[in-house]
């Protein structure tokens, strides 16, 4: 369709002139399609240079906290975590008597998505919660051999708040609840690499994996898993039966030692092999024997006469 102009005052409407094409403007299209294809060749020859894709930004926001009751060794292991990971955030201890889901809603009011919460038992056992909040899935575990930063001492170093590095063993990606773990672990802490280690060091004992935030149906159940308090149990057991025992020895060593001693009788065969000595003849001695000298007592004599010469000596040459 062809353009169409209308007069001002009204009337017919007039087509268009359309614009008449120049001797350059047919030249201008040759050139640029020469244009397109050197630099094209140039593209080909030209080794690619590295690819920014812009300043990485982390959005996962971690609540790293505790209940009441932790010991020194576990407010050094959160002050550990804090400090290697900056995305993380702070908050004031959470009483005992409050329910799990309760993290849900401080989760929500310091804008975080991930947790971190340490549950301290009996004044003797740690818990460690990892949840993605609020919808889940959360890991429960039982941690065991902390070791800090300070206690460690290791040969590497970092800057602070330069992100931890995961290394995760291959058995994590053929078990599902282990790949679950992974996938949770890094979205919490950071990705896969190797470097020097430089601690904390401690021990996770998987429990459960629930479907939900701090509870929900459980997905896994650590079936190998053994509490505390039974640990505590078999090893009281365990020394209480080496207790009894040695009493049962004692008590049985008495009761031989009151028992009568069985008098076995003669063998005559024990004398078959036996040897008679020969006989001393008896001497009697008619002449009293002479006395033993005494040497120490001799000796003292001696000292005693050589003294009482030398005062008579000195005695006579002051007069």
């Amino acid at each position: 369709m062809a353009a169409t102009k209308r007069k001002r005052r009204g009337g017919l409407a007039v087509q268009a002139k359309k614009p008449k094409r120049n001797e350059k403007d047919a030249k201008q299209p040759a050139k640029l399609r020469d244009v397109a294809e050197e630099t094209k060749e140039e593209e080909r020859d030209r080794i690619p240079g590295p690819v920014c894709k812009g300043k990485w930004k982390n959005k996962e926001r971690i609540l790293i906290f505790s209940s009441r009751g932790i010991n020194f060794r576990t407010r050094h292991l959160m002050q550990d975590l804090r400090m290697l990971m900056p995305h993380s955030k702070a908050d004031t201890k959470m009483d005992r008597k409050d329910k799990l889901f309760v993290i849900n809603e401080v989760c929500e009011m310091k804008n975080c998505n991930k947790c971190i919460y340490f549950e301290a038992k009996k004044k003797q056992d740690l818990y460690m919660w990892l949840s993605n909040s609020p919808h889940g899935p959360s890991a429960k575990f039982l941690v065991q051999n902390i070791h800090t930063l300070a206690e460690l001492k290791m040969t590497g170093n970092c800057l602070k708040g330069s992100r931890p590095l995961l290394s995760f063993d291959p058995a994590f990606d053929e078990l599902p609840h282990y790949a679950l773990l992974k996938e949770l672990l890094i979205q919490i802490i950071e990705e896969d690499a190797a470097l020097v280690e430089i601690g904390p060091r401690f021990v996770l004992n998987l429990i459960k994996i629930f479907q939900g935030s701090f509870g929900g149906p459980t997905l896994y159940e650590n079936p190998h898993y053994q509490s505390p308090n039974m640990h505590r149990r078999v090893i009281r057991s365990i020394t209480a039966a080496k207790y009894k025992e040695k009493q049962q020895v004692k008590d049985a060593q008495k009761m031989k030692k009151k028992e009568p001693k069985t008098v076995l009788p003669h063998d005559p065969t024990a004398d078959v092999f036996v040897i008679p000595a020969e006989e001393k003849p008896i001497e009697i001695q008619w002449v009293k024997p002479e006395p033993k000298v005494d040497l120490k007592a001799r000796k003292k004599r001696i000292y005693k006469r050589q003294r009482k010469m030398k005062q008579k000596m000195n005695s006579g040459n002051t007069k």
